[in-house]
């Protein structure tokens, strides 16, 4: 029933949406209670409401080029993997420059949010790296006979990823873990772990709390709807996407609706830049996806609740993941100072549950208002970047 609320809601909402639009078509350039004090109030209050209200699509990368040594270098975006839930995305150079680098992929967390947030992140490496990333799929999207997605098969997924190549945390060092148990050749050869709750009994966060203090069983009770007709999926049970970007602005409600007043203040006022750097980071960031119950509710409990990993005690498919397992690559750990979802140490903790890595071929890098880096004891000036 939750899922069919909101769309009665967002139905309901059409007629006041219709209105808006009449009236923004209204005052267009050529009228000239446009240009007055009122109607350029009464055009940003449309807008507000009307970025409000709208659904967001998928974002697209739109990357078509990078520099290399100077070089303006075409750039093509490609799938060269594709299963039902994911699709790995390559963004081809058209140049032999550094191409004898090892490849860089970005799996891009499953958390409500396309992979398209990483954008910038892709941008950043293209010029030095071949780049991957993974596009993880809308489970609204995806019919229910094409079966489930737990964090099993997005253990399985990632192996499968690092195969075809010869990081979301829990999954990574684990599909690496299980390989090296295998001894498999396929490992990569550095893990980055960004802001990623590997031990989320460190510095817990109000996602931590409240995950402890609820319980799974209310998780499942309350936020798994199934996807209405006539969506691909209808009939899957999921973790709505809009119930995850309720839980983002709430966090930090007073933020946001300062921001969407002084978007207010900038439209009546005719600052474009400001309004145009609004409009792209809340494009971006108001586009979310459906998660399947089954990877949400398990994520919940392996990650958040019972602590599996740092624990000792995740099995997938019926295997021991041991940390200490990984010997050959060489990690790195990101975490945010002021990061709401992932306490500080909760990503550094890698680090010291990969007990066979070498001290040397360790790092942590720990972001701050002045930029500052926090590194582990004998870590100093040392970088591993792929």
């Amino acid at each position: 029933m939750l899922y069919h609320c909101y769309e009665a809601g967002h139905a309901a909402l059409h007629p006041a949406r219709m209105t808006v639009r009449s009236c923004r078509l209204l005052l267009n350039p050529l009228n000239p209670l446009t240009h007055t004090a009122a109607g350029r109030s009464a055009l940003a209050a449309c807008e507000v409401f009307e970025r409000a209200t709208r659904r967001y699509p998928r974002p697209i990368f739109g990357i078509t080029s990078t520099r290399i040594n100077g070089r303006l270098i075409q750039v093509h975006e490609e799938v060269v993997w594709k299963s039902v839930f994911c699709r790995l995305l390559h963004f081809k150079r058209d140049s032999s420059a550094a191409r004898t680098k090892p490849p860089l992929l970005l799996v891009a967390p499953m958390s409500g949010h396309y992979a398209t947030l990483l954008r910038e992140t892709v941008k950043a490496f293209l010029p030095h790296r071949e780049v991957y990333i993974t596009d993880w799929q809308d489970a609204r999207e995806v019919p229910l006979t094409e079966g489930g997605f737990d964090l099993d098969d997005y253990i399985e997924t990632v192996a499968v990823i690092f195969r075809r190549f010869c990081q979301p945390a829990v999954p990574v060092p684990a599909a690496t873990a299980l390989m090296e148990a295998s001894g498999e050749v396929a490992v990569p050869r550095t893990l980055m772990l960004a802001g990623e709750p590997v031990d989320t009994r460190i510095g817990p966060t109000v996602v931590n709390n409240l995950a402890k203090e609820r319980g799974l069983e209310w998780f499942r009770r309350t936020v798994i709807t199934e996807v209405p007709w006539p969506a691909p999926g209808c009939g899957r049970k999921v973790y709505p996407g809009f119930l995850q970007f309720s839980g983002f602005m709430l966090m930090n409600l007073d933020r946001h609706l300062k921001a969407h007043r002084e978007m207010f203040a900038h439209l009546v006022c005719g600052d474009g830049d400001s309004s145009r750097q609004h409009r792209k980071f809340y494009d971006e960031y108001l586009a979310v996806m459906d998660l399947t119950a089954e990877f949400y509710l398990q994520t919940l409990d392996t990650v958040f609740m019972r602590h599996l990993l740092p624990r000792g005690g995740l099995i997938s498919r019926n295997r021991a993941v041991r940390l200490a397992d990984i010997r050959r690559p060489a990690i790195m750990t990101i975490e945010g100072e002021k990061d709401d979802i992932t306490g500080p140490g909760q990503c550094r903790a890698a680090l010291d549950l990969c007990t066979s890595i070498p001290d040397y071929r360790k790092y942590h890098f720990a972001q701050s208002d002045t930029s500052g880096s926090s590194m582990a004891p004998g870590l100093e000036n040392r970088s591993f970047l792929g």
